[in-house]
């Protein structure tokens, strides 16, 4: 959106995209326009009632182009809805989550210097899950 505080999906194609390194080439991945390397920051999303829907941080280092492989080993620190109703924090293999309530607005609170990331959903106050991990170089929301 113009006041950079919302996203929707919309189908394009991808000839119609300047290709930037920043860019992801396959997935529609979205990056706050300010990473973080240092500090305690929290934030919220609103998921509302989608079905699928994945969020979280990445490196700043991590591939763009072509398959992405979302892993805290690669770079990623995430949890996923996906059928609507199927939970999980994507780690090696996944980790399903039991989310009881399930969550218009998502909560993300990172320490960096504590290396963690940790997913709370807002609607009912219940975390959700949290990556322990040590940072080396800017993480992106």
């Amino acid at each position: 959106s113009e006041d950079r505080k919302s996203v929707r999906f919309v189908e394009v194609r991808p000839r119609d995209l300047p290709d930037t390194p920043r860019r992801f080439t396959i997935y529609p991945c979205v990056l706050a326009a300010q990473g973080f390397t240092s500090g305690r920051h929290y934030w919220e999303v609103e998921v509302g009632d989608k079905t699928h829907w994945a969020l979280g941080v990445c490196k700043d280092s991590v591939s763009r182009k072509g398959e992405l492989t979302p892993l805290p080993e690669t770079g990623y620190w995430r949890v996923r809805l996906w059928n609507g109703d199927k939970y999980a924090a994507t780690t090696t293999p996944f980790t399903p989550l039991t989310v009881r309530v399930k969550p218009k607005r998502v909560g993300v609170f990172v320490d960096y210097e504590a290396g963690k990331v940790a997913f709370y959903n807002v609607t009912d106050r219940s975390h959700i899950y949290t990556f322990t991990d040590t940072f080396t170089e800017k993480i992106w929301p």
